[in-house]
């Protein structure tokens, strides 16, 4: 009888494979909300633009591209999805958890051997209303969702398809791309990249990017016309000191030596 109890036990999974309720394995099914009046205002802005009004720091890694869907800007709130490795069960859930207008964004941890999302996935949230998936990993089935035209921000594509088994999260903050992303947090993505907006700056931002627009609107329309000065970069040159020969010899060479620094012709 004490050996078939053993078998018995045995047989079940090992009890670390066992998937806990709590942090890693839970969903919120909303989050507080901006007007949709200030969302969608962003969608007269490039990403760059937005990016270098948040001091170049709020953009996905490059590497996360427009891969469907381009064209046209795709802006809305996040809906944040972190995913296990190699697995899409979440993002199956976001389905029914994304408003009309969000912008599902997935966090797969860069992953390179999973896609986790693909056309089936995509004609399903086209008819939930969903504005587009950022995924911060692989895409599959890209033939097919270009036909449909669906926004998609991936790393790449791959064929091999995802497993359904959790765990994951879905409206909790993630890492996608270098950036945090909070739930309610304004995405938007071009055929430039993608860049998040924190949800508590996005009025004032707009109001910086109105006053931007109009000083750059201004300058470009000199520039195509040819009229510009690259003074700014002399007088930068000059405040940092940078030696500005022409075909005399390096000027570093004959700089006198500072205690504790090798002199460039005699280190190593």
């Amino acid at each position: 009888m004490g050996n078939s109890g053993d078998a018995q036990e045995g047989a079940k999974p090992p009890r670390s494979a066992a998937i806990h309720p709590g942090p890693g394995f839970r969903i919120r099914t909303d989050f507080p909300r901006l007007d949709a009046g200030i969302v969608k205002a962003f969608e007269q802005y490039a990403t760059p633009e937005i990016s270098d009004l948040l001091n170049r720091l709020y953009a996905l890694d490059s590497e996360i591209v427009c891969m469907s869907g381009g064209g046209r800007p795709t802006v809305g709130l996040a809906c944040t999805v972190r995913t296990f490795p190699g697995d899409n069960l979440m993002v199956h859930k976001s389905l029914d958890i994304a408003h009309p207008g969000d912008v599902v964004v997935v966090a797969a941890s860069a992953g390179r051997n999973n896609a986790v999302i693909g056309d089936t996935v995509a004609m399903k949230a086209m008819h939930r209303g969903i504005a587009g998936f950022v995924v911060d990993g692989l895409m599959r089935d890209l033939p097919a969702v270009r036909e449909l035209d669906y926004p998609m921000f991936a790393r790449g594509t791959t064929p091999v398809g995802p497993l359904h088994r959790g765990p994951g999260e879905i409206n909790f903050p993630v890492a996608c791309g270098g950036v945090v992303v909070n739930p309610g947090d304004i995405v938007v993505g071009d055929d430039a990249g993608v860049v998040i907006v924190p949800q508590q700056v996005a009025e004032e931002l707009l109001e910086r990017l109105a006053r931007h627009t109009a000083g750059v609107t201004s300058y470009l329309a000199k520039v195509r016309k040819g009229e510009f000065s690259n003074a700014w970069v002399d007088d930068y040159l000059t405040e940092h000191g940078c030696p500005v020969t022409g075909a005399e010899p390096d000027p570093i060479a004959e700089l006198p030596l500072e205690a504790g620094i090798d002199h460039p012709t005699t280190a190593g």
